[in-house]
Parts: structure tokens; sequence; C-alpha cells
């Protein structure tokens, strides 16, 4: 079995740290965007997407800057993180996704995210 890769998508945006960390930790806000349905219970999220479930751990995380999880069928060592940063110069807020795929597979991976970040960007009125 192939190593998967670890890739990093950035994308500015329009919106406070507080308000996008609300639609990255919370079932609420990932249901928006990112699931058809999601829960989550003492730190496991239940993700459903057209009667498929996956389940991931959250492993880290800090209030208005990232989460970290874990899919629970992954190998140890991969995750998919969601981070909020601020650019010093110009204060610009930029949303950064941490994934990991095969080599041949990031390019389709990297589409299949940056759809999901339009539905998010349009849910937070970006």
């Amino acid at each position: 079995m192939t190593k998967k890769q670890l890739f990093t998508l950035e994308y500015p945006v329009r919106c406070s740290p507080g308000i996008l960390y609300e639609f990255l930790a919370t079932s609420s806000g990932l249901q928006e965007w990112f699931a058809d349905k999601v829960d989550d219970q003492d730190g496991i999220f239940y993700f459903s997407w057209s009667g498929s479930e996956e389940t991931a751990e959250v492993v880290e995380k800090e209030e208005d800057k990232y989460i970290r999880f874990h899919w629970s069928h992954a190998p140890k060592e991969e995750y998919f993180e969601f981070r909020i940063e601020k650019t010093e110069v110009s204060n610009q807020t930029i949303f950064i996704i941490k994934d990991f795929a095969d080599k041949k597979e990031i390019k389709d991976q990297s589409r299949l995210w940056d759809h999901q970040v339009k539905e998010l960007f349009h849910r937070v009125g970006n």
C-alpha cells in the first residue's frame, strides 16, 4: 500500500476567525457545508453523505485557531486539519486545509475541497 502524502490548500476569506471556527469545529457548522448530517459525542464526529457514514476523532484543537481530525479508518499518522491564520501585513484571514491523499489523487482531492470550500464561503457570506 502506498503511503499517502500530506497536501495543503489555502483560501483567503473575509470572515472573523471566531465565526469561521464555528463552521469548522461544531456539528451544526460542519453540517452546513461539509456533510449532509453531522453529529458529535465526546470528541467523536459522525459524518453522513448520501447514505455512507464515516467517523473522525478530534485529536487536537485550539479555539479560533485550528482543529485536527483523524478518520477512524485511516492510518494513525494521517489526519485532516482546518486552520485559521491571519497575515501579518494585511491582517487578512486565511483558511488552511491539510489533508492526505495518494500522489495521483491530490488534484482530484483538491478539487473536492475547492467545491466544499465554495459552499462554506457561501454560508459565511464570503
